[in-house]
């Protein structure tokens, strides 16, 4: 079996008669490239020489990078970019880059080249975030921004946030990412204590979404639902989930699309608190479940 590999691998230039892929012209297997993901691509560039030429071809790389790309560097200093290939220039834009003052990333997908984008709790309006009796900053590793915002306790619960970009075209999940109760290490494992987390089962928490172009999307749920989730099995305190808000659909890049989002729970007949807020992510759809399942770079 490694001999035969052995000799298919091989080409004109090795010792076999027979042709090999050594012999398939650099723009056939460019072509091919242009089928594959990024990551079939480096895989396959370590066959031979023909296929590393193909893999650093910019006409290939151009055709995986967003339609406006542009957009992106743009939020970089143009030294970062301007003498790097097509390929290199994937490679930057596929790592998180920061934009309105480090409170917002944007990223384009590994697999896929499809743009994500993340806005941390320090991007959005909050009410009552300046008063310590109510809301703490806690500083943490679990969050892309390295610091999150915790509800000790509150009666009008409210959290406002929008973002403008020229998002590509493209069909986009919303969605908040919390958490009950409060985190910490202790003894270097993670501990988490509810001591303030109350209020949550009694009404639902509506979210709402909008889009400057008019399309609109709403849901609602209680964030506790104890004893449901123990006829389900199913635990909310203690873990970060991502909340659905909805979908919208950019057609065009441009004019730049306004997104507005919010969170609210102004029932002031009751308390509410131990939470943690920590972004709002704006995905392509069907990408949604790769980073439920924390693939998604």
């Amino acid at each position: 079996m490694g001999a035969s590999l052995s000799n298919l691998t091989e080409g004109a230039n090795g010792s076999s008669i027979s042709p090999g892929l050594g012999d398939i012209p650099e723009n056939c297997v460019a072509c091919v490239f242009l089928y594959l993901t990024p990551p079939e691509i480096c895989n396959l560039a370590r066959l031979n020489r023909a296929f590393r030429g193909a893999a650093s071809s910019d006409a290939v790389w151009e055709t995986k990078l967003p339609r406006n790309y542009q957009d992106l560097l743009d939020l970089m200093p143009p030294e970062r970019y301007m003498s790097l290939s097509k390929k290199n220039i994937f490679a930057l834009l596929s790592r998180p880059i920061p934009f309105d003052n480090g409170s917002k990333e944007i990223w384009v997908d590994r697999v896929t080249g499809r743009v994500c984008m993340s806005i941390s709790a320090k991007a959005m309006a909050i009410t009552g975030i300046e008063d310590r009796r109510y809301w703490n900053w806690i500083p943490t590793e679990e969050s892309r921004f390295h610091e999150v915002a915790y509800l000790q306790q509150i009666w009008w619960f409210e959290v406002d946030g929008t973002v403008k970009f020229p998002l590509p075209a493209d069909i986009y999940t919303l969605t908040f990412r919390l958490h009950l109760g409060k985190f910490s290490k202790r003894l270097g494992r993670r501990v988490c204590n509810f001591e303030h987390t109350h209020g949550w089962d009694i009404k639902p928490v509506r979210f709402e979404l909008s889009t400057s172009d008019g399309q609109e999307a709403s849901f609602e749920c209680c964030l506790d639902e104890i004893g449901q989730n123990e006829i389900n099995g199913t635990h909310k305190r203690g873990c970060w989930i991502d909340h659905r808000v909805g979908e919208f659909i950019v057609s065009h890049s441009e004019p730049a699309t306004e997104v507005r989002f919010s969170m609210k729970q102004i029932d002031c007949t009751h308390s509410k608190g131990g939470l943690c807020v920590d972004s709002v992510y704006i995905i392509p759809s069907n990408l949604r479940d790769r980073r439920r399942r924390g693939v998604l770079k």
